[in-house]
């Protein structure tokens, strides 16, 4: 039986991968740690994702009890201000939360004798490229607070793994889908919202840049790899690109598989706009070669399909929904506004 905590898990992907670690380990002990900025933000669920846990903690990880992680076998690390916006709207934080709070919670956990440390990293590293698809050797251009925090964790977390305490950093792609905790501050899932409440997408770029993406399902079999994935002299340390070749997407060619599944949507594309400087391919071989039976297995048509399916249970209408709380910032700033959350994320007495 396994001991797994996932710290972060009130977000986006932690419902996910809790399912996942649930149905594949069903006597495991499985912990969630999680400050609970987006708990509420809850889909159309009729029950808790977090029933599936054995108990449920909360707390701010720049102050871990590190009392949590006695007898704990692995450690999913999904906490984080989690993308461009917030991260710009606070640097200082991201930097604490992404990076600096992963590694002291990574070397208590090594002193403890926990065996595995999974952390959620980003593909958003490699930045802006032109030159074709980056791979694991590939150059780094984080252009963001959010980027330069997630590959700064990665270079202190290596000098801290070894044969006895495995570090798995899973640069992800661009998560979408579906999730009982929705958000639509991602691209596909902002297209499919927009298609569903205003039967238009409107490409606010030319619609060129690249984006590598990756369903949030799918994230979670990967994360699941990487705890059960053998521990070598060679990988104690692995950073690895997590995603599908066949992800490798145009903005515009993502609007255009969103008007297959509804397709009375009208497409918009500022022809005039400045290019973006997100705009990056990435290769997933080594993954697919090291994980056959884990890689990536749903298409952009099923991710579509249960966006729209999701949407639709939930009667979403709403046509301002980029004011909603399904953005993320949104949420830090309502959570401010209303005095309950101070300017450095952290909850009021």
């Amino acid at each position: 039986m396994k001991n797994i905590m996932i710290i972060g898990n009130l977000g986006y992907i932690g419902p996910l991968v809790v399912s996942k670690l649930r149905d594949k380990y069903p006597n495991s002990f499985l912990i969630g740690f999680d400050i609970g900025y987006f708990e509420h933000v809850l889909s159309s669920v009729k029950f808790s994702p977090e029933t599936k846990l054995n108990a449920q903690y909360y707390g701010d990880v720049r102050n871990f009890p590190y009392e949590l992680l006695e007898n704990i076998d692995s450690i999913v690390y999904l906490a984080a201000i989690s993308n461009d916006p917030m991260g710009n709207e606070f640097q200082k934080i991201t930097r604490e939360v992404n990076h600096l709070s992963a590694v002291k919670i990574a070397n208590k956990a090594k002193d403890l004798g926990v065996k595995d440390f999974v952390f959620a990293s980003s593909c958003s590293v490699y930045g802006f490229t032109e030159d074709g698809m980056r791979n694991e050797h590939s150059d780094l251009n984080p252009l963001t607070a959010y980027a330069k925090s997630k590959i700064d964790a990665e270079n202190d977390l290596e000098n801290i793994a070894n044969q006895d305490f495995k570090i798995t950093c899973l640069r992800f792609a661009t998560a979408c889908g579906f999730s009982p905790r929705l958000r639509l501050d991602l691209v596909l899932n902002d297209f499919v919202a927009s298609a569903v409440a205003n039967n238009s997408i409107d490409i606010l770029s030319d619609g060129k840049p690249w984006r590598p993406l990756i369903h949030v399902k799918d994230m979670a079999v990967a994360i699941d790899w990487a705890i059960i994935r053998k521990n070598t002299v060679d990988d104690n340390f692995l950073a690895i690109n997590a995603g599908s070749n066949e992800w490798n997407y145009q903005i515009q060619n993502l609007a255009e598989g969103v008007k297959k599944v509804i397709p009375k949507v009208n497409i918009e594309i500022n022809h005039d706009a400045a290019p973006d400087k997100r705009s990056y391919q990435v290769d997933f071989t080594n993954f697919k070669n090291l994980a056959p039976d884990y890689y990536p297995a749903i298409t952009l048509e099923d991710a579509v399909e249960g966006l729209y399916k999701g949407l639709m249970e939930m009667k979403f209408k709403d046509q301002e929904f980029r004011n909603s709380k399904f953005i993320r910032l949104n949420v830090l700033k309502s959570h401010i506004k209303s005095k309950v959350l101070n300017r450095n994320l952290r909850w009021k007495n």
